[in-house]
């Protein structure tokens, strides 16, 4: 199982939200390439960045940052979301360097569109983003939810030829309280596309039963990092 050290930006600056709200944000710095080279220099394999400007506004905004961050990471692999929504935007996120994109409110709203960029950027370098709480898919940077349920929807998006599904529950997203496993074990007995687990994750013990999962592919880990409850090296 992978771990993805993650790196929230908003204007510019390095975050986290509390359950995606805003107005819960905790800074913790204002240069996220630096952030980027900590995580590598603590071995990090694989890195996770969300552009939440370009989540809540339906455009990035920090992109200069991420390429910054791509270049800091070297050879590092860097998957990016948030507001990443037609042809031309998801181009101009693949040109900073970054590995794959993720798709959240574009994948939900239309499988057509997903369909479409999985052809023209190749599915290793198209994700989608399933964020849920209690089992509905939220969008719009968690603003919104919407009527499909989660696991009908990463059926139609494997069927769609997406190389990863990154799954978040909204309701222990920066909570410390552990991940939802069952919904998790769910998701994954549902798809066979690697699946990624987001939210919750506050201790090693939560990492090690995460592990114990088979065919889970990685895990990402954004607050619980940056408040010290673990460190990088612990849980590699």
């Amino acid at each position: 199982m992978i771990i993805f050290p993650a790196i929230d930006l908003l204007e510019g600056q390095v975050v986290r939200l509390e359950q995606g709200r805003k107005e819960a944000r905790t800074v913790y710095g204002d240069d996220p390439a630096a952030f980027a080279k900590s995580w590598k220099d603590q071995g990090a394999e694989a890195l996770h960045v969300v552009d939440l400007d370009g989540a809540f506004t339906g455009r990035p905004a920090n992109l200069d940052h991420v390429r910054k961050i791509v270049a800091a990471m070297g050879n590092v692999p860097v998957e990016l979301g948030g507001g990443l929504r037609d042809e031309e935007t998801i181009a101009a996120a693949l040109d900073t360097g970054v590995t794959r994109v993720i798709l959240g409110t574009k994948a939900c709203e239309s499988i057509a569109f997903v369909e479409k960029v999985v052809a023209r950027f190749g599915g290793a370098k198209i994700a989608a983003g399933i964020d849920a709480k209690d089992g509905k898919v939220a969008v719009k940077g968690w603003t919104e939810k919407s009527e499909h349920d989660a696991i009908p929807l990463a059926r139609k998006l494997e069927a769609a030829g997406v190389g990863l599904i990154i799954y978040t529950d909204i309701s222990t997203d920066g909570m410390f309280t552990g991940p939802n496993y069952p919904a998790l074990n769910d998701l994954l007995a549902a798809v066979k596309v690697p699946v990624i687990a987001s939210g919750g994750i506050g201790t090693v013990d939560h990492i090690r039963k995460l592990r114990e999962i088979p065919s889970l592919y990685g895990a990402i880990v954004g607050k619980a990092l940056y408040d010290g409850k673990v460190t990088l090296g612990e849980i590699l």
